[in-house]
């Protein structure tokens, strides 16, 4: 939502009413106040109170936008739905559950322990996320005390667990900061990322205006908490008052198809390519027989591969599939709905509402609007590198095509070098994986012994499926030109990921 948004929804209903003033109370009468109350709760379905009519919040427009926003968080929309639908369901974690109502009370109880504790406004709050739900109470009361919440992986060493407090302890946090999300690292040192309130809210916006969130969905949780491709579906699903279902993974996938079994009307989910096609080899009846019910399925962290899209979109015709994109510095920028009948490997689709994609002189994405990042803490030198200018420049590459559509051509780091031919080793991934007996597999630089510089397959079989190179090779050639066909192969058990679903190229360079 933006300014200009609210102030045309205003006009519209208040014609003679200057809102350009920056003396915008003391243009309003009772009626003018009565009214912008109603259109903006009636609008961004919000509850505006009289208690919310001061001369700070009526200031002018940016004023009013401000306090739309505020109202439009997350806790303030718990709170909303404690008051109306006290009794409706809002998160399950196995055979725990909590109502909004006892949500609510559980974030104002853990509210008070945090402020005994000491916790104050813009002090970080570092803590382990495990998969439960004393993780959402805890990160709300840290949003409600005005603090920073810092969750880590429930695994992270305690080395790096004290490294992290002793960094972000006496930092001074820039008004609004809301969460400090720590990157993986898997490219070098692990950076936190500052993301603001009106980051966390513009977000969710982008989500409820694109996808189908409504108060009949349960929305399935099986990434790691402290990671935004989980962590940012929370907010949109709470937000439209529908429930979320935390899960501890997919390692037990019975407990991921039970999940369905719960009665609510419609059902959604995040999952990255990997976990997709898991779920396709070893249960793909049993998801087609969730066809009816299963609202949306959203995959990012990684690409998908053309055949996956298609076998996802046989399975569930009806619904609603989008490969989005976005990342810790940006939150989210963009989504596909692939389920068009194209099934466009790299597409990424159109940016989202609240955020603007452009591309840089070398080919790579750079990100602005209301979702980018405030800054890494403690690290001015990386910040204005990334952050030049209040866009983030991404690594990503990637062009527009003539419907505003965006595709994705590789990161710059990850393109391979041989012989003079500059080679996307995704495009090549894409094609073996369609190869019958292919698990999965990555493409790598490697050295020849005799050619030198060359590319090499590494490839994961499935079960009792010999491994024919020769014919993996020919169907690659058939596919792509002569320089993309690696040229070395290796079978191994499985194929290295990091923890938020990305292949781990680190690890096999």
């Amino acid at each position: 939502m933006k300014t200009e948004e609210i102030k045309d929804l205003l006009t519209d209903v208040l014609p003679a009413v200057d809102f350009d003033s920056d003396f915008l109370f003391a243009e309003l009468d009772s009626l003018g106040v009565a009214t912008v109350l109603y259109v903006l709760s009636e609008k961004y379905k919000i509850r505006l109170e009289a208690e919310d009519v001061t001369p700070k919040n009526f200031k002018n427009i940016e004023a009013i936008t401000n306090l739309v926003r505020t109202k439009m968080s997350m806790e303030n929309k718990i709170r909303q739905y404690a008051l109306t639908t006290p009794d409706k369901v809002a998160v399950i974690c196995g055979e725990d559950s909590m109502t909004y109502g006892q949500l609510w009370d559980a974030i104002t109880r853990k509210m008070e322990a945090l402020q005994a504790e000491g916790l104050k406004a813009r002090r970080a709050y570092v803590y382990r996320t495990n998969q439960n739900i004393d993780f959402l109470v805890t990160y709300c009361a840290v949003h409600c005390l005005k603090a920073v919440a810092v969750p880590l992986g429930h695994d992270v060493s305690e080395e790096m667990f004290q490294r992290i407090c002793q960094e972000v302890e006496s930092y001074e946090f820039p008004v609004g900061v809301s969460d400090t999300l720590f990157t993986t690292g898997t490219t070098g040192k692990s950076k936190g990322a500052m993301l603001s309130e009106l980051c966390l809210t513009s977000c969710s916006e982008n989500f409820l205006e694109r996808f189908p969130f409504s108060d009949k969905l349960l929305f399935i949780i099986s990434g790691p908490l402290n990671h935004i491709a989980s962590l940012f579906k929370i907010n949109p699903t709470l937000c439209a008052g529908g429930a979320i279902c935390i899960l501890d993974g997919l390692k037990d996938m019975n407990a991921f198809f039970k999940t369905f079994d719960l009665p609510f009307e419609q059902f959604a989910a995040f999952l990255v390519p990997a976990s997709l096609r898991i779920i396709m080899q070893y249960s793909y009846e049993k998801l087609c027989s969730l066809a009816d019910k299963i609202a949306f399925i959203e995959t990012g962290a990684a690409p998908i591969s053309k055949t996956d899209m298609e076998m996802l979109s046989k399975a569930l015709p009806h619904s609603r599939l989008f490969n989005g994109y976005g990342a810790t510095e940006f939150g989210c920028a963009a989504a596909y709905d692939f389920n068009d009948g194209r099934y466009i490997e790299g597409c990424i689709g159109r940016p989202f509402k609240n955020a603007i994609v452009e591309i840089g002189p070398d080919s790579n994405l750079i990100i602005s609007g209301f979702g980018v990042m405030s800054g890494y803490v403690n690290d001015e030198e990386t910040t204005r590198t990334v952050l030049a200018d209040g866009r983030i420049h991404t690594s990503d590459l990637g062009y527009f095509d003539e419907e505003g559509m965006i595709h994705l051509t590789g990161r710059a780091g990850d393109v391979i070098n041989v012989g003079g031919f500059k080679i996307n080793p995704v495009e090549v991934e894409g094609v073996a994986a369609a190869f019958p007996g292919i698990k999965d597999c990555i493409c790598v630089a490697s050295t020849h012994p005799v050619i030198g510089p060359a590319l090499k397959l590494i490839v994961a079989c499935e079960k009792d499926v010999p491994f024919d190179k020769h014919a993996l090779a020919v169907f690659i050639k058939s596919k792509l030109e002569a320089h993309k066909v690696p040229t070395m192969y290796e079978v191994v058990d499985a194929i290295q990921y990091t923890y938020n679903g990305k292949k781990d190229r680190k690890f096999y360079r």
